[in-house]
């Protein structure tokens, strides 16, 4: 496995803007399609938004970090932060119907809906998105 890329984010709103950099620069080495762009894109930025805001809990001294890896034929993220980490089977299914109209709460169930594998470890400070390249 390959070290790409690594990115660290301070812990607030306007600092989750550079995925785009750090995604852009990716597709112009690799050359991956848009398709797969905006899944990386949409994935990777609600994985930097939850480390900041629900990880760190927007606490300026503490940082996301994201680490750009390929393996083979595999582009793998690794975000880790700072906080105190979750339990992913403790949080609500954003399909039922009692959280059907909740403005939150939908950023895991997103993540692996467009990344092609997900991981939690370190108690939930450590994310891995895992998304298949083109041959």
């Amino acid at each position: 496995m390959k070290l790409l890329q690594t990115l660290t984010l301070n812990s607030t709103y306007e600092e989750v803007e550079k995925v785009e950099g750090l995604l852009t620069g990716l597709q112009d080495d690799l050359g991956f399609n848009d398709e797969l762009y905006a899944r990386m894109m949409l994935a990777v930025s609600e994985a930097a938004t939850n480390g900041i805001v629900h990880g760190n809990q927007l606490d300026e001294s503490k940082t996301v970090k994201i680490s750009a890896y390929r393996d083979n034929n595999k582009l793998l993220f690794n975000t880790e932060d700072q906080g105190e980490g979750f339990d992913r089977d403790e949080l609500p299914n954003p399909l039922a119907e009692e959280n059907l109209l909740k403005t939150g709460g939908r950023g895991v169930f997103l993540m692996e809906e467009y990344a092609d594998e997900v991981s939690y470890s370190e108690d939930g400070t450590k994310l891995t998105l895992v998304f298949e390249l083109p041959e």
